[in-house]
This record gives structure tokens, sequence and C-alpha cells, in this order.
């Protein structure tokens, strides 16, 4: 049995038909939909690329594994989802995108080489890298992974010093002048290279070549896709397929934000430009077009899986890291937890019989992004490790089975690096927010101000935040203390497992330990003896000892 996990980058969850929208058609997801399960209330851990995505690979919150912004290293020695597999035998490898950036400095103190074999895991979050390209290919990226599209593009006659930069994020002009894809008024036009020959078309190819290339050993492939994350440029014919009128109105109230930090955020550049209707207008046909061409080459991944009946021994799972703004609340990109961020696309296809009573089916049980790796965990026939992966199996939900589940889900948020922080005078240690949803109510904790609330049944568009009113003070209590009884467990207790903890219970004191006991007869009593040297009438030795 073997899993392909693939990872759409910034892909908002309502920007799919199969979750009932009527502006975009992606009938290649849908398909996979009705042969699996659809979640619809899947949350990520943070919304921002880097540390969701080192919440999904180790299965751990954010304050648990403390890579909490983009660039922040997962420090050596915490689990991955490659090393809870490989103690299975299972090969878990890359074609994509991580975002991971490695702990130098810890492997440095540690005597770890980069380039030795457990350097070279630790490095790559655990995964056995067939190519990595995380997608930020620009010349000065000192994480760039360019190298294997690169000469891919060489090879196929689209040269120059930074190929990826030259041809995947440029574009030509009206006047046959080049432009640049990072420049959003580019978005209209064409990107350079063809659509056979984009990164998508490219990745999709590459994860094919991977699953031709196994036997049978079982294995794991995080086909880890870049777009339609920024730059906002497609090939042609995605790049003009939709249109201003192709896009849903934009989900905003005048006067919407009056809490502080939300004010100075809708304040930064990225929110104003967004804010803007023509640049919201120009940009998001473009997004549709990244979303269905990526929908195309889902087509021909699944039929290849289909012609070479992996789609009987493959479990499939698609998702995305976190969604995108796109001009909603006023704001741009990603970041913070309105549901066009922090909620995802989830579809799990399991081809064991045990799950045909769901295919085709959706639930609304509050999943979170850790929830994946334990449910590989399990399907693989590993034991669970509460102690360390602290989100849930799918599998109860995927083989309809009775479990009792989470009532709330869990998202964090380090803003420490962005300009609001500064706007509103709070230290970097203070920059942090967290989310707790229990399906209706979304609470926002903000360290040093006043929390948001929004009530998700009466204003399922979260236009209005609550945070502020006496009416509500209930519920703002309530969830204030689920937020600190989940600020309270122990999130880095990982080196015992619950039953050697209990065995300590059961033994208490190491042997020959003896603490607080009076004489023998209280050891006794106890079942413990005295050690043999002691146990002697008088202490004293035999004669021939």
């Amino acid at each position: 049995m073997n899993v392909l996990w693939i990872m759409a980058d910034q892909l908002r969850w309502d920007y799919l038909s199969c979750y009932g929208v009527t502006h975009i058609e992606t009938p290649n997801l849908d398909r996979l939909a009705e042969k699996g399960v659809r979640f619809d209330r899947a949350y990520v851990q943070s919304p921002i690329c880097g540390p969701s995505r080192m919440s999904f690979y180790t299965g751990r919150y954010v304050r648990s594994h403390g890579a909490t912004w983009n660039g922040f290293p997962l420090r050596v020695g915490e689990p991955t989802l490659g090393d809870h597999l490989r103690e299975l035998g299972i090969q878990s490898t890359l074609v994509g995108k991580t975002h991971m950036r490695a702990d130098l400095e810890g492997m440095e103190r540690l005597g770890i080489e980069p380039e030795s074999t457990i350097g070279a895991l630790v490095s790559e979050c655990g995964f056995e890298v067939f190519v990595r390209d995380d997608g930020t290919n620009a010349a000065t990226d000192i994480n760039r992974h360019a190298e294997d599209y690169e000469q891919y593009l060489r090879d196929h006659n689209m040269g120059g010093d930074t190929p990826w930069e030259e041809w995947a994020n440029t574009a030509i002009g009206p006047d046959g002048e080049l432009k640049s894809g990072w420049l959003l008024e580019t978005a209209p036009l064409p990107a350079r290279v063809p659509k056979e020959h984009s990164e998508t078309a490219w990745l999709t190819t590459r994860g094919i070549e991977f699953m031709e290339a196994q036997g049978d050993k079982p294995w794991l492939c995080h086909l880890s896709y870049i777009k339609p994350h920024w730059p906002y440029l497609a090939p042609a014919p995605y790049n003009d397929m939709y249109a201003a009128v192709d896009v849903p109105p934009v989900n905003r109230r005048d006067n919407e934000h009056d809490h502080p930090l939300m004010q100075a955020w809708a304040n930064t550049r990225i929110c104003k430009s967004f804010s803007r209707n023509n640049v919201r207008d120009i940009v998001a046909p473009v997004y549709m077009g990244l979303i269905k061409e990526l929908d195309d080459n889902m087509g021909r991944l699944f039929q290849y899986l289909e012609e070479s009946g992996r789609m009987d021994d493959t479990m499939i799972v698609f998702c995305s890291d976190h969604g995108d703004n796109m001009g909603d609340h006023w704001l741009g990109e990603k970041d913070l937890f309105y549901d066009c961020s922090a909620r995802i696309p989830l579809i799990v296809y399991d081809p064991r019989p045990q799950a045909d009573a769901t295919r085709g089916t959706s639930t609304d049980a509050l999943v979170e992004g850790i929830d994946l790796a334990p449910t590989f965990l399990e399907y693989f026939g590993g034991g669970p490790k509460p102690h360390i992966l602290e989100g849930r199996s799918l599998q109860p939900l995927l083989h309809d089975r009775q479990t009792e589940w989470r009532d709330h889900c869990i998202s964090e948020y380090d803003y420490a690096t962005r300009d609001a922080r500064r706007a509103v005078n709070v230290d970097q240690s203070d920059a942090r927010l967290v989310m707790v949803f229990d399906g209706r109510w979304k609470y926002i904790h903000v360290e040093k101000m006043r929390p948001m609330l929004f009530d998700l049944e009466s204003d399922p568009a979260e236009l209005f935040d609550l945070g502020a009113s006496p009416k509500h003070e209930d519920q703002l209590r309530r969830l204030e203390a689920l937020h600190f009884e989940w600020a309270r467990r122990h999130h880095t207790r990982i080196t015992r497992t619950p039953e050697i903890v209990e065995k300590m219970t059961d033994t208490r004191e190491p042997e020959g330990i003896y603490i607080a006991y009076w004489d023998p007869e209280e050891l006794e009593a106890d079942g413990l003896r005295m050690p043999p040297h002691l146990a002697k009438e008088g202490g004293q030795e035999d004669d021939d000892s």
C-alpha cells in the first residue's frame, strides 16, 4: 500500500467546484472527491507556508515544533513523518516544495555534516528528495532550489542565467518588452514558458516518473505543487481563461475593522494593494487560471494512476497549506484566521474496502493539518504515538466508525516579522495570535490586546468582530478557557511513551533506591527486599565470600 500526498500552495477551499462553488469547474478533483471523503472543515495550524508545512510534516502544533515563521529552521531532533515511517521500512519521498529551512547551527553544534545521510534527512524535513522546487526561485534567494527545473528548461531550449525567472516568471509585453511576473500588472499576460513545460506540468511529470520507478516496496510520495501561489503568472491559455466577471464578489464591508491590530494590518502595502478593485480584477482571474491548470494536471496524474493500477493500492490525499485572502476583508496574500486563509480543501481517497461506505461523502468534523501524519502512520500499520503526534488519525472517519472526535481546533500565528507588529507597538515576544474554533464560534487570542470573536452561524462571512461585545462575554470566557486548557498541555514531553510512563509509575523508584522507609519490615510490606549484602544476619558476609 502506498500514499500519494498532493499539496497545492495557497489554494482556497472555496475555489474548487466539489465544494459547491459555481465560479470555477475543477472536474478532476471533483472526481477524486466522488471516490473518497471531502472534509468540509479542515484547518491549518498556521495560515502561512513554513509553519503550516512544518506542522503537516511533524504532526505537531506550531508551539510544539517551534518553526513559527517562514525561514525559521525546524530544529534538529524534531521527529518528522519521514522518521516515523522509516521505522516501518517506508520510504518518504519529496517531489516539489517543502519550504523547509535546515537547522545548520544545530547540526554544527551536534557534529552532523549536512551532506551526510542523517544531515540530508534533517535538512529536508525527513524526506528523501526526488526533486525539490520551492517555487521562490529568484536568483538572490538563499534557499533557492531551482537547479532541476532550470536544467529541464535549458534542455527544452529555454536558457538564460536564471531560466525560472526568465521563462516561468516573465511575460512579453505588447511592445515585445520583457515583463516581470513579480509585478501584479503583468498578471494578465501569458508566461513565456509553454503550458506543457510549466512548473505545474513539470512537477506532475516528475511525480509520475517517481511512481513509475517504484517496485513492490511501499512508499509515500509528497507531490507538492507551488501553484496557485504567487507570482500570479500563468502560461497560455490559462492566463486569460477567466475574467473579472467570473470572480466571486469580494467579501468585505465598509468600516469592517475596529480592532487596532486589524486596522494596522489593513494599512500594510499588500493589503492596500489587494483592496483595490482593479488589482483584484486582474489578479484573481489568473489565480483561477492557475487552479484550472492544476486541475487539468490532476486529470493527467489520475489517468496514470488508473491505467497503471496504482489507484487500487494507493491512498490519495489532496490538500493545500493555506488559502489566499485575495482582497476579502480588505486583506491580501494569506495570513490570519479568516476562512479564506486558514481553512483548506482536504480530500482523502482510501482504496481499501473498509472505506467503501464513505465514498463520495463529506464530513463537517473539525480536522487539523496535523491529522495527516497519524493517518499515514496508521495506514502503514504503525502504532499510535500520542506523546509525539498531536493530531488524530482520520481512519475512523474514512471507515465510518463511531469515534469521539475533537470539539474545537487550534491555529497559531507569529506576526513578529510583520509590519503591523511595529505599527501597534508590540514587542516581538508578544506578537502571537491563537485561533480556537468550535465549529460555530471563532475566538482569536491577541496577546496584549482584546480578543476577536466571530459567530459563523449568524455571520458566516466573518464580517462582524464581537470581541468587544459585552453580550458575548460568556462565549469569550468559555473559549478563552479552551485556549488556556490547550496551552497547559504537555507539548514537548516526547521522549517517553505513555506505556513507559505507566511502567515508571508502577515501579516507582529505580531498583536499589529506597526512599522514606523506616526499617526492613516496611520494605517487605511493600514487596521490596534489602540488598543481598545487607540481608545477611548481622550484615556479615559468608565465610567463603
